[in-house]
């Protein structure tokens, strides 16, 4: 979400679409940066020298048939500075870009959509995990619901507001509504019972991660 609200912010200085979606972005950047310092901050230390305990979602791919290493070990430092220093850099680098190429229409929309994109493809890792599981336990109603009511008073917006929403705001808001309507069959179908151990249930609002 850090990401995603990052780059939205640098699609409105190329789009200049409606006003309250910025706001939206930077309440997000605020938000999520202040989760990830509690995050780092209280997340369990190594127990041992060359212990694992600290390293974010070590076991995520535990039950997978195919382990892809993440280059660098790309958000499972153990010191909180490299989490600081990409979102630095990131921010920097988009800065530095939207000088040289921010007039250019093609940038801007590919801006746009990447921002929109990586934010409508969050419910993905939970309905992969939902079904390997064959369970959604550890996936709360309240969060379905919540993500599902967000979507249709989204989705009325975009839709039916009088200011200029770009498409790239209503094809990736479609896209996710239908993920988590996917969500909501999912639970509907297999509830909340034992189910299977899932490598990703204990994400219980991968909107956080």
């Amino acid at each position: 979400m850090l990401v995603a609200s990052i780059l939205r912010v640098y699609y409105w200085l190329g789009e200049r679409f409606d006003t309250s979606l910025l706001v939206q972005a930077v309440i997000m950047i605020s938000v999520q940066t202040l989760l990830l310092k509690v995050a780092l901050d209280y997340r369990p230390g190594r127990s041992f020298k060359g212990g694992t305990e600290a390293i974010p979602f070590l076991d995520a791919h535990e039950d997978s048939l195919v382990v892809l290493a993440r280059p660098w070990g790309f958000w499972q430092w153990r010191s909180p500075k490299p989490y600081w220093h990409f979102l630095g850099m990131f921010a920097i680098s988009l800065a530095f870009l939207q000088l040289i190429l921010g007039s250019i229409p093609f940038y801007v929309a590919t801006i746009g959509y990447l921002a929109l994109s990586v934010e409508a493809t969050l419910p993905i890792p939970q309905i992969i995990s939902n079904h390997r599981a064959r369970s959604c336990k550890g996936f709360r109603f309240s969060v379905l619901f919540s993500w599902i009511l967000g979507d249709c008073m989204k989705m009325t917006f975009f839709f039916l507001a009088d200011s200029s929403i770009p498409w790239a705001f209503k094809m990736c808001g479609l896209f996710q509504f239908a993920c988590d309507l996917y969500l909501g069959l999912q639970y509907w179908q297999f509830g909340g019972g034992p189910g299977q151990d899932s490598t990703w249930e204990k994400e219980k609002d991968v909107r956080l991660a």
